[in-house]
């Protein structure tokens, strides 16, 4: 289980917020935290610390009045960390390009490819053909129904038809180089893991898969790689100190086993 660190951004600062909270309507959301520091400082400190696989997700919809402040963070971000960071938020074939070539190492897509519900392969296709099946990670944010842990896209708003399940990593393998799974309902609530979605996807044993959501605590830890059969790395936003939360971040490189050399 390796720590994946994260710098999200919204309206051109450093945040964390509430998932699903998040409104492209008056650009608003539920902060967790605001950083005074801008994105490449948090960059940097990865860098430093030699950590790979840590994304950057802009969090402002490219009509928004403040995502070029929000693109102007990630592009510095970038800079500072040149092949260290995947990003995400709003990618397309359009635009995937401009950030790989800026320095991301991968580009995370979620709306693009799911729309009015389901699963859209010939924009995949289109995607994957663009920037190559081994930079893309498809982030699988999901909220859990009566049906099973759905999709959703737009901000975690839409639910769509799809169920997050052994056939679907499958399908989806053949398309990407790494999965982004969000459990939606704990997101940025610091209330404890998804235990049930962890179980779920500690059955599946194929391409590398990051979780994020509700890990509050050192035993949260513990438990996600217990029950991800040590398979799932993981993320922390809200929880982090580097974010205003208890959990010391050089104590969780330490369990997660991560400390890098620095670069």
């Amino acid at each position: 289980m390796e720590f994946r660190p994260c710098i999200d951004i919204h309206n051109g600062k450093v945040k964390q917020i509430v998932g699903g909270s998040l409104r492209d309507e008056g650009d608003t959301a539920r902060e967790n935290f605001v950083s005074g520091q801008d994105a490449a400082f948090f960059a940097d400190l990865y860098r430093q610390e030699g950590l790979k696989g840590g994304h950057i997700i802009l969090l402002n919809h490219a009509d928004s009045e403040f995502y070029e402040a929000t693109k102007a963070q990630a592009l510095g971000a970038l800079r500072a960390y040149p092949g260290g960071l995947q990003l995400g938020g709003g990618i397309t074939p359009d635009n995937a390009e401009e950030f790989l070539d800026a320095g991301a190492s991968h580009v995370i897509v979620t709306s693009y490819v799911f729309r009015e519900g389901k699963i859209h392969y010939d924009r995949l296709e289109r995607l994957c053909g663009k920037v190559g099946r081994e930079r893309l990670v498809l982030d699988l944010s999901c909220r859990k129904t009566e049906d099973g842990y759905m999709v959703v896209t737009d901000r975690w708003q839409k639910l769509t038809s799809e169920q997050v399940n052994g056939e679907l990593l499958e399908r989806l393998s053949d398309y990407c180089g790494e999965f982004l799974i969000h459990a939606v309902d704990v997101e940025g609530r610091s209330r404890g893991i998804e235990t049930g979605l962890v179980r779920l996807l500690s059955g599946w044993d194929g391409l590398t898969m990051t979780y994020a959501g509700g890990v509050h605590s050192y035993s949260d830890l513990e438990l996600l790689r217990e029950l991800g059969n040590n398979r799932l790395n993981v993320t922390i936003g809200s929880a982090l100190d580097l974010f205003g939360g208890p959990m010391e971040w050089r104590r969780v490189l330490e369990i997660c086993g991560s400390r890098g050399k620095a670069l």
